[in-house]
């Protein structure tokens, strides 16, 4: 472990290093535009030659499905051409650098579960360590996630979702910490997306356990009618706080992480001397491990709450007349209060 941390900083050192001359000869680097253009999407694929500042440009197909005539024709602002949105009319389904992110995710965790998982019903007991690994993560969701939050009874009903979750968002994250990969959960739209399917999973668990009857009953937070009109509004602003915050959480902790590295290495250019490495890289590399612990937390707290927030929704079916917030269902109640607290 020692001999691979020296290697890995000697490496950062060389590169940067080796990076840092044309800066010397005169070249402003501008860090601030470098490390924005990585961490943010775009139309393009670029692989760097490592020890020059050539890259390799793989253009990603660009579709645009206008619904009037030129609405996506591209316009002119102070930050350069700029494709319309769908307000304009114009509905963006072009191929971006998080997209094959994602469809790379997707493709790894499928490959890893057909190579890992034990399809061989003889055996019970599962050889080799990513097997071993594989095992003990989905009976850590099961158990841990799904059933401690949801219930014995309904908590299976929901495993497979907060599985798909659960590795879905740590390849996403363990494949922005490699060379010229890049974070798709550092996209709001991405962590939006994800956010979505939990609200819609939610939503529909609270209506399965209540009736449709008791789940709008629930808004009216079981007060009197007079206070409807308040309650009403709260509950219901209540319902988009919760993805609200799935959303952010991870957008930014992933966001967050990457700049912290790409700013600890730009350093070196900034202050245009090879020496300020010394620091500057050993700092980068501790940030780098704290990422891939990183990568692991936020899966893990994505799904936990998803699990909580399920567990509200399935709490409803237990509460009968009362509202949510009662205390006398033991699993539903404590579900729920869990999940306040987090959401809090």
């Amino acid at each position: 472990m020692r001999k691979a941390m020296v290697l890995f900083a000697s490496l950062f050192a060389a590169v940067a290093w080796a990076s840092s001359g044309p800066a010397a000869e005169g070249e402003k680097e501008d860090v601030a535009a470098y490390i924005l253009h990585h961490v943010s999407d775009s139309h393009e694929l670029e692989i760097e030659v490592p020890l020059s500042h050539d890259h390799i440009t793989l253009h990603l197909p660009q579709i645009l499905v206008p619904f009037k005539d030129g609405a996506c024709t591209p316009v002119m602002t102070d930050h350069g051409e700029v494709t319309p949105g769908l307000g304009a009319g114009c509905l963006d389904l072009s191929i971006t650098k998080h997209t094959v992110m994602m469809w790379l995710a997707a493709v790894l965790l499928i490959g890893s579960i057909l190579i890992w998982s034990n399809r061989d019903k003889t055996k019970l007991v599962p050889r080799g360590t990513g097997a071993n690994l594989f095992e003990m993560l989905v009976l850590f969701v099961r158990d841990e996630l799904a059933i401690k939050n949801i219930g014995k009874e309904e908590g299976p009903r929901y495993v497979p979702y907060l599985l798909t979750a659960f590795f879905f968002i740590l390849f996403m994250n363990l494949l922005g910490l490699f060379p010229w990969m890049a974070s798709a959960t550092g996209n709001l739209a991405v962590t939006c997306g994800l956010a979505v399917c939990t609200f819609v999973v939610t939503q529909l668990a609270g209506i399965r356990a209540a009736g449709f009857g008791g789940y709008l009953a629930h808004l009216t937070g079981g007060v009197h009618p007079l206070l409807w009109p308040i309650m009403i509004p709260v509950e219901f602003l209540g319902l988009f706080t919760k993805p609200f915050a799935l959303t952010v959480r991870l957008f930014a902790n992933m966001l967050a992480g990457h700049i912290v590295i790409f700013f600890l290495l730009g350093l070196i250019f900034i202050l245009q001397h090879p020496a300020v490495a010394i620091i500057s890289v050993p700092f980068a590399f501790g940030i780098y491990l704290l990422e891939l612990f990183v990568a692991f937390v936020q899966a893990y707290v994505f799904t936990m709450l998803s699990a909580l927030f399920i567990g509200m929704g399935v709490a409803m079916g237990h509460h009968g007349d009362d509202h949510g917030h009662a205390h006398d269902h033991k699993e539903g109640g404590h579900a729920e209060g869990k999940a306040h607290a987090m959401g809090h």
